[in-house]
Order: structure tokens, then C-alpha cells, then sequence
């Protein structure tokens, strides 16, 4: 029997109406194989970081999941889902109709050409460590940490809760 780790992803939209692609990513996310959506952040609006031109807000949310699929292959997916939603990679930091970030992958801590995990700047990203700490409050970073000292250190970054999705058909036990 494959082992299953437990991986958390960010979400994150800026295009088009991200309240609809959102529940439509987190039904791709449920349908992929050996793999079971166990919990979804809220969603919170934040200013796009690193951009010279304007760009809409993001809203972002953080989905857990426990998966079989390796880390390669889960971000393949996830580039899968990204392009079916109508992601292009054409210029880094680019608006986009939908963002997904393999931010966790159980313990795993790797770099190469493709991935690196946990996600290099996650601990510095206010957006994703409140959605991370909402479904997960006892998780550690490996390499960095508890979430409470580094929410402390991102709390002056502007994110505001706006949203619940609700995912009661999707979660086991929430419907």
C-alpha cells in the first residue's frame, strides 16, 4: 500500500472571478487520484507582492490534503489544473486566473530545478501562513519553525479575511 503524506497547498487569483475558479480548483484537487481533500482555509484578499505595473488584489486560500502521488507528480497536477483554468506561464508574476503552490509535502525539505520544499518563501508571506494557520494552528515549517513566531514576523502585511468556502460536498464528514 502506498504511503500517503500529507500536503498543503496555496491557492491564489487575481483574474477573473476567483470566487468561482476557486471551488472549481478544489473539486480538481478532490477528483485527483489516491488523494483526499481533508480541509479548506477561508479566503483572504492581499495586495500582489514584487510587481512594478498595477494588478488586481489576490485572494488566496490553503487546502490540506492527504495524497499517494509523489511531489513531482502532485505539482504535475497541479500545473494540470492551472492550465485547464486557464493559467498561462508567460511572465513571472503575471495576473493569473488561478496560482497553485505545493507549499508542504509531509516533512519533505528538497530543492531542485522544478520544486523546492517547503516553499521558499512561504514563512515570509502573511497570506499564506494565516489560511495555513487557520486549518493546521500546530503546524511547524521545517527549517523555520511553529506558526505563531512566524505570523508575529509577517503581521504587519495588509491580508483581510473576506470569505468561507464551503466545501461540504467535498470534505468526508463535513456534509
Amino acid at each position: 500500500m502506498p504511503t500517503h503524506e500529507r500536503a498543503f497547498i496555496g491557492l491564489g487569483a487575481n483574474l477573473g472571478d476567483p470566487f468561482s475558479t476557486l471551488p472549481r480548483v478544489l473539486e480538481a484537487l478532490a477528483a485527483l487520484p489516491e488523494t483526499r481533500l481533508l480541509a479548506c482555509s477561508s479566503c483572504y484578499r492581499s495586495a500582489p507582492l514584487g510587481v512594478d505595473s498595477p494588478q488586481p488584489d489576490y485572494i488566496n486560500a490553503v487546502v490540506a490534503l492527504d495524497t499517494g502521488l509523489s511531489a513531482p507528480t502532485l505539482l504535475d497536477a497541479l500545473f494540470s489544473i492551472e492550465s485547464a483554468c486557464g493559467r498561462r506561464r508567460h511572465a513571472r508574476l503575471a495576473p493569473r486566473p488561478i496560482d497553485l503552490d505545493l507549499l508542504l509535502y509531509g516533512e519533505t525539505e528538497m530543492q531542485s530545478p522544478v520544486l523546492t520544499l517547503p516553499h521558499p518563501r512561504l514563512h515570509q508571506r502573511a497570506f499564506v501562513l494565516l489560511p495555513l494557520a487557520e486549518i493546521a494552528p500546530a503546524l511547524s515549517i521545517p527549517g523555520h519553525g511553529p506558526l505563531p513566531p512566524l505570523l508575529e514576523k509577517v503581521k504587519d502585511q495588509r491580508v483581510i479575511r473576506v470569505r468561507d468556502i464551503h466545501l461540504t460536498s467535498l470534505i468526508p464528514g463535513t456534509g
